[in-house]
């Protein structure tokens, strides 16, 4: 959806959370074709809204529209609680990717964090947040989603980015730039840094 929101819920929305929404009854396939088409052509609509009191009927259908992902991620902090972020292709990410076949999560979360930043001494703490997003490739539409684990890092280590995964960057992020960062990411990551942030210092 092209870094917009989309909402499966039991009720449409209230007060503010109508701005910027298009917002559609989805209890059956065609209505939820017709919302996904008319969001999808919209250059105004900033998130899309769709309800059904069966809302695990929704979420159901919905999610088949798509073919399946799993990846996973690090959320990586130095002993000062500064967070390991990536620039990839312009903009401010945190290093992630799929789970390859037979693999485990947390092992997949702490591979790539290893590959895409060149850190070695990581320590996994435990499961902080699980994120969403679509995107298309090669004509399929696909919904990938990511699980991200606490993990602890050396900050003395070598920081080296996987430039052949378009990384330009690699660098610790501190608190008081958070702010700055959050405006130049991906909607979907927006949950992961608060998560960061209301962590105990």
């Amino acid at each position: 959806m092209e870094g917009r929101l989309v909402v499966i819920a039991d009720a449409p929305p209230e007060g503010s959370e109508c701005q910027g929404a298009h917002v559609s009854p989805a209890n059956s396939d065609e209505l939820m074709a017709v919302a996904l088409g008319t969001f999808g052509a919209s250059t105004t609509a900033r998130s899309l809204w769709l309800f059904s009191q069966d809302v695990q009927d929704l979420w159901r259908r919905f999610s088949a529209r798509f073919e399946f992902v799993q990846a996973a991620g690090g959320v990586v902090l130095d002993a000062h609680g500064s967070l390991l972020v990536i620039k990839r292709l312009g903009r401010w990410d945190l290093p992630k990717g799929k789970v390859e076949r037979k693999e485990h999560i947390p092992d997949a979360a702490l591979r790539e964090v290893r590959e895409e930043c060149g850190l070695q001494e990581l320590q996994l703490i435990r499961p902080l947040a699980q994120t969403w997003h679509t995107y298309e490739r090669k004509g399929r539409q696909h919904l990938k989603r990511t699980d991200w684990f606490l993990m602890q890092g050396d900050a003395s280590e070598e920081l080296s980015p996987q430039t052949e995964e378009d990384i330009e960057e690699v660098r610790w992020c501190e608190r008081k730039d958070a702010r700055a960062m959050m405006d130049d990411t991906y909607p979907s990551l927006l949950p992961v840094f608060e998560a960061w942030l209301g962590l105990p210092r």
